[in-house]
């Protein structure tokens, strides 16, 4: 079944999700679907937490299994990695939340696809977001967030940047696993992005 892998992770069963990745790999399977497979696992290990089936450390859990899954699939893409990169993406996970498996395969993507790109990493302040983008002065900043608590910490974020004279010549992308375009108005970021393709899709239709 094509969804198996979606429910070994999702599942917390790490040992047969991993042994089902290198089958798929040693089988020519294209690595982004497996990267998509992580994704849409998320998802439903994001619902089951919303709704209180899971917990903190199956949220945790499930992150180590997603990282363990990405170093196995990483050298299968490294290899279409550009090397002169196209333009800088500031991202982060924001204040409130510690998700970061959606955010790393953002990371991992733009990186690929020759961006360069700057991981603020989770649980982001907003004085950090504004620092950094008055530092490395990114075209594109992305604000990550699993949890629907994280909304009103993207919109602060985003309005820091604002009051900082920063926004202007910066776009702002946001993600995570309940975001839609309501969520996008009200945090004022000028798109969102359902998955990794989506995000790196956006900065090529930004940055070129």
């Amino acid at each position: 079944m094509d969804d198996k892998l979606i429910h070994l992770i999702a599942d917390l069963k790490e040992n047969e999700a991993l042994a089902m990745v290198k089958q798929k790999l040693s089988e020519s399977v294209d690595p982004l679907s497996l990267l998509d497979d992580e994704r849409k696992a998320m998802e439903i290990v994001g619902k089951r937490f919303e709704s209180g089936d899971y917990f903190l450390p199956d949220l945790v859990m499930a992150g180590a299994i997603i990282e363990e899954i990405s170093k196995i699939v990483k050298p299968h893409l490294v290899k279409e990695r550009i090397e002169t990169k196209k333009g800088k993406v500031i991202i982060g996970t924001v204040a409130g939340d510690i998700h970061d498996i959606g955010k790393d395969i953002v990371v991992f993507m733009l990186d690929v696809n020759g961006y360069d790109v700057v991981d603020l990493g989770i649980d982001v302040p907003i004085d950090t977001f504004v620092s950094r983008v008055k530092e490395v002065k990114p075209q594109v900043v992305g604000l990550s967030g699993f949890l629907t608590m994280a909304f009103d910490s993207m919109k602060k974020t985003t309005e820091a940047i604002e009051k900082a004279g920063l926004r202007l010549g910066v776009k702002i992308m946001i993600g995570g696993g309940q975001i839609d375009e309501e969520i996008r108005k009200y945090v004022k970021a000028d798109a969102y992005g359902k998955d990794a393709i989506a995000a790196v899709n956006l900065c090529r239709q930004w940055i070129g």
